[in-house]
């Protein structure tokens, strides 16, 4: 396991021969244990797919995605979570992990419109370095069996997992996110009083 105030990992990398990207994101460590990925999982922004630690900047993920899974038996339910590792700055994640998503009851072959948003959708704000955001997939031992915490902040995947007999993830995926400056050098028309400054600013 990395140590608890480390940098993310793995911005921007594919799936390679011989390396899994949740080990070289330390998603696998900081978050989950190894596992084994049996069911299909994809996590949409307006028209782009997640991909493992492919890069999103705040204003692509301001709504929350369209997630749709796998399975073949509408009588099998699926819990997902979506997490922050890296709250409130990778460098001294003491709110680790960040609570971002909640979705229960979720039917095999649909998607979480069709399960229970128990704790709703908070968009990515982070505020300093490169944040994972980290999506948990779970099949559930039968429907209304998993039931919300009373706080975002300090959960722990492992933890929830464990108190509602979930077991190993089904299947997992992450993106990268950071807030973004850009220098513009202002001109004499725009920034009179302060002519020749470099302005500061967010780029969402």
């Amino acid at each position: 396991m990395a140590p608890r105030g480390s940098a993310p990992a793995g911005a921007g990398l594919p799936r390679q021969r011989g390396g899994d990207p949740l080990v070289v994101g330390r998603v696998i460590g900081d978050v989950l244990d190894q596992f084994t990925r049996s069911l299909s999982l994809s996590v949409t922004y307006g028209s782009r797919e997640v991909s493992n630690g492919c890069e999103f900047r705040p204003s692509q993920v301001v709504n929350q995605p369209r997630v749709e899974i796998g399975g073949d038996d509408l009588r099998t339910f699926y819990t997902l979570v979506m997490v922050d590792p890296d709250a409130p700055s990778p460098s001294d994640p003491n709110l680790r992990e960040y609570l971002h998503w909640l979705v229960t009851d979720i039917p095999a072959t649909t998607g979480a419109s069709f399960g229970q948003e128990v704790v709703c959708y908070e968009s990515p704000r982070p505020s300093m370095g490169i944040h994972r955001f980290i999506f948990v997939l779970f099949r559930q031992l039968g429907r209304q069996t998993v039931y919300p915490p009373g706080w975002r902040q300090n959960f722990n995947t492992r933890d929830f997992a464990e108190l509602y007999n979930l077991g190993s993830p089904v299947a997992a995926v992450y993106y990268n996110c950071q807030r973004r400056v850009v220098r513009e050098a202002e001109d004499d028309n725009r920034t009179p009083k302060y002519a020749k400054i470099n302005v500061m600013l967010l780029v969402t």
